[in-house]
């Protein structure tokens, strides 16, 4: 389907791309670390705003990913895609309200830190947390690139796979560079920027579709039902998993996966040791609850609004998983004839999603080079300098965006869902229990802890090829294969049960006299974790 986007509209975006890229590079250059300090570098110091803060936190957590294929799930299948974007937010209330404080407590710049404060050997704990952070975000990062190809392709009106391989790499190396350079303070001026910006002309959006609709809601979802294709079914339960073997499970279990996984993606956790104190963690999180929250009422607005103008046909005609309704939407809002002001809007909308993509893979570089330069490399050196550190934290975002650069441009033409659907199964799977047995159980021990993150990785990395996203349906990543034998959308129904068993069996393997010790270590910087007694340096 070719989207009608207008000439003046294409070099007005291309303008917007260019304005874009060339003022974040200068914010990173900037606010970058101008001398050898890893708390500058790691955390920022601290000296965000809990406003500040909150917004970046709502930023790392809203990524294209869930711009583009939330607001697609809701534009074809109505009443599912809106229980997937209050999933979203119930995912980072989790956060909030069970995870921040103890993690800000326990850790200091990355997750391996919050795993390892209560065992006396961390080096090979840290090593495994730094493995699954690069194996929860590089699927992640690879459906950001390859989109960015697409989404050029798809607004400015070009579909030579050489021009999309071009935009993946310029991209791709511009996010290595704000990593880099910038650090925690300079992605996170970004990710403000993205915010407020996704924000503003989300809301300009939903505005004028509920106009379009005399202000009335109801009159939009009818619409929406009735260009969906498929009648009230838009608006009841189970639509987008009508096709599988036990529909209610598949609805139950995608829903665990994004709130458990999506609460503990280490891009996101890592936000929470830029706050300087327990208090400022609440108040941030109150801050990115409340921006989350805002853009599940946007998204929901928008994707309806795009089935009920366009058609949940057209829809799918220009991507069978939909991630062109949010732009679609945005499109149709506007009418047949647009005039100046709007070209202007629109072209802000598409100038979000994309600096949404420029500051979503940054942060999740950044992520996994802090992860590999802190938690493998210096835990191997004693006493690291500081200069050091730093130097090989730069050359880790290389070493990370370079292969995820190549990746992408091998996968852009495939279905996506796969890779966003393994990060978030390695995220509910793996890491939540492992930071859930560390934070709270006393008796939890280092073998206890290795056994969750082997056991609950290698349970989905198992699962995955066989669900019904990678083969066996025309939309999955091969429509001509099918190896289909686990018929569900996630694998969250087998392996976050037994990444939570694995952790148990673990702890009860290591003997009484081990879980006894690891009691009374735990006990020793209980009040740290759970209260925020003493901060003590690691």
């Amino acid at each position: 389907m070719n989207p009608g986007f207008g000439g003046d509209t294409q070099a007005m975006a291309l303008v917007g791309f260019s304005a874009v890229a060339t003022i974040t590079l200068l914010l990173c250059v900037m606010t970058g670390p101008d001398r050898d300090d890893l708390d500058e570098f790691y955390t920022g110091y601290g000296s965000l705003s809990p406003m500040r803060n909150g917004l970046a936190i709502a930023g790392d957590y809203i990524s294209a990913a869930t711009v583009l294929g939330t607001g697609g799930v809701i534009a074809l299948f109505g009443y599912d895609g809106i229980v997937l974007a209050l999933s979203t937010a119930l995912s980072l209330m989790l956060l909030m309200f069970l995870l921040a404080e103890p993690l800000r407590n326990a850790g200091r710049f990355t997750m391996g830190d919050a795993l390892a404060r209560r065992m006396p050997q961390g080096r090979g704990i840290r090593i495994a947390a730094s493995v699954v952070t690069l194996a929860a975000l590089l699927p992640l990062m690879l459906v950001q690139l390859a989109g960015t190809g697409q989404l050029m392709g798809f607004i400015l009106g070009f579909s030579g796979e050489s021009l999309q391989t071009g935009c993946i790499v310029g991209v791709g190396a511009l996010m290595i560079s704000y990593a880099a350079i910038g650090g925690m303070k300079g992605t996170a001026l970004i990710q403000i920027l993205k915010i407020v910006l996704l924000l503003g002309s989300g809301i300009v959006v939903a505005t004028l579709v509920l106009h379009r609709f005399d202000w009335n809601p109801g009159a939009l979802f009818d619409a929406a039902a009735a260009g969906s294709g498929v009648g009230d079914a838009f608006l009841a339960s189970g639509l987008q998993f009508t096709d599988g073997v036990s529909p209610g499970w598949d609805m139950i279990t995608s829903q665990l996966t994004v709130v458990l996984g999506g609460a503990c993606l280490p891009h996101v956790t890592m936000r929470m040791y830029t706050a300087s104190s327990a208090r400022q963690v609440r108040r941030s999180m109150s801050w990115a609850v409340s921006a989350v929250a805002l853009f599940v009422l946007v998204i929901t607005v928008i994707g309806f609004g795009a089935t009920a103008l366009v058609g949940r046909a057209a829809i799918a005609q220009a991507d069978p998983r939909g991630n062109t309704a949010y732009l679609l939407g945005s499109q149709a809002a506007f009418g047949p004839e647009v005039s100046a002001t709007e070209t202007f809007l629109f072209t802000t909308v598409t100038t979000a999603i994309f600096l949404t993509v420029l500051a979503s893979v940054a942060g999740m570089i950044l992520a996994c080079a802090n992860s590999l330069a802190h938690d493998v490399f210096a835990a191997r050196v004693q006493e690291m300098s500081p200069r050091r550190e730093m130097i090989l934290a730069r050359l880790s975002a290389l070493a990370v965006g370079v292969p995820a650069i190549l990746l992408a441009t091998l996968v852009q033409h495939h279905s996506l869902q796969p890779l966003v659907t393994l990060s978030f199964c390695l995220g509910a799977s793996a890491i939540a229990p492992a930071l859930v047995y560390s934070l709270f159980w006393r008796r939890y021990t280092r073998t206890g802890l290795l056994a969750t993150l082997i056991g609950g990785s290698l349970s989905v990395l198992l699962l995955m090829p066989g669900t019904n996203l990678v083969s066996g349906s025309p939309v999955s990543a091969f429509p001509d294969a099918d190896f289909n034998w686990f018929p569900f959308t996630t694998t969250g129904l087998v392996s976050i049960p037994l990444g939570f068993l694995c952790g148990w069996l673990g702890t009860v393997a290591s003997g009484r006299r081990r879980a006894e010790e690891q009691r009374r270590q735990y006990e020793e910087v209980e009040g740290w974790i759970l209260a925020g007694a003493t901060r003590r340096r690691m």
